[in-house]
Parts: C-alpha cells; sequence; structure tokens
C-alpha cells in the first residue's frame, strides 16, 4: 500500500536525507558514462544533509514529501519556490526496489497538487538527459522543454534538461 505525506518531523528528514543520499550516489554513478566527475554532479545537487532539508522545506510554500510501501521509505519529491511567479520540483526519487509500482506517477499528482494551493503560476524541472524516466514522467504531466533557467558548470552542461508547464495546467491532470 502507498501513503504519501509530508515531512514534518525530524525522523521524517532523516528519512529524506537518506533517501537524497542515495539519489546523489545514483546520480554521481549514472553521470561517469557522460564524462562527468561525480563530485560536479554531488557537490552542484546533493549537498543538504537533514537539518538543511529541514529548514529548506519546513515553509508553508516549500513541502518535501515522503512516499512509503507498506510503510517503508520509497521516494521523495520536493517544491521549492524558484522567483514569485515559479516554483520548482526538486529532490525527485524513487528508490530502485520501489520502481515500477506508480510511486513516481503518485509523487508528481501529490507535488502537482501542493503547487496549485501556492500563488505561483509556473513550475520548473532541472533534470539530466540520463534520467530517462524522469524526463518521460514530467512530459507525460505536461512539462515541456525550456531554455535555462540557471548557470550550471560547464562540465555538465551537455547532460542537462530544463522543463516547466503551467502550475494551472495540474488541475486538469488526471494521471
Amino acid at each position: 500500500m502507498l501513503s504519501i505525506s509530508r515531512a514534518c518531523t525530524a525522523e521524517d528528514f532523516t528519512i529524506g536525507s537518506e533517501l537524497c543520499k542515495a539519489f546523489g550516489a545514483w546520480d554521481a554513478e549514472a553521470c561517469r558514462d557522460y564524462g562527468i566527475p561525480s563530485e560536479v554532479v554531488v557537490a552542484f545537487f546533493h549537498g543538504e544533509g537533514d537539518d538543511a532539508l529541514a529548514a529548506k522545506y519546513s515553509l508553508d510554500d516549500a513541502p518535501f514529501l515522503l512516499a512509503r510501501w507498506h510503510g517503508e521509505p520509497a521516494g521523495c519529491i520536493a517544491l521549492e519556490p524558484f522567483d514569485e511567479i515559479a516554483a520548482e520540483i526538486h529532490k525527485f526519487y524513487v528508490a530502485s526496489p520501489f520502481r515500477g509500482r506508480g510511486i513516481g506517477r503518485a509523487l508528481m499528482q501529490a507535488i502537482l497538487a501542493e503547487a496549485i494551493k501556492g500563488p505561483r503560476s509556473m513550475l520548473l524541472v532541472h533534470t539530466t538527459v540520463y534520467m530517462r524516466s524522469a524526463v518521460t514522467l514530467y512530459e507525460a504531466f505536461g512539462f515541456a522543454r525550456c531554455r535555462p533557467f540557471r548557470d550550471i558548470p560547464d562540465a555538465i552542461r551537455q547532460t542537462e534538461v530544463f522543463m516547466s508547464r503551467p502550475i494551472r495546467a495540474a488541475r486538469d491532470d488526471s494521471h
């Protein structure tokens, strides 16, 4: 049975941090096939620990969601304000033993429901070409490639994918 809840306690953020560390390890390994030093990816995307996650994602407009499969931590996703108009999806990860069960889709639905509650009108995603399943899922939820919305190190520029979609379209998602 799948449950998704907002991280609220220190224990929740510790679980979230462990999922993010697993995501970072996977990312560091996957980037090597593209000639990218793993330390660049880890430093740029995966440097936050429990306390930093809790500080960043304890605000009303910055939810960090945890997915559990039969009580076991299975995945996570977060939403953070980017600017006055947009919010950005971060920390989207489903642990390998839990993939193929619809958890990623359920996490996307849950974070879109959170985005609708906020004042922003646009959602942003920054991902990579080697995260093919994530790109496919984002596209299924109406995201389209867009111009880069942040500076990135030259060492990873060739693999980065930037996507966006209007939040208001989230009301029409029936995935």
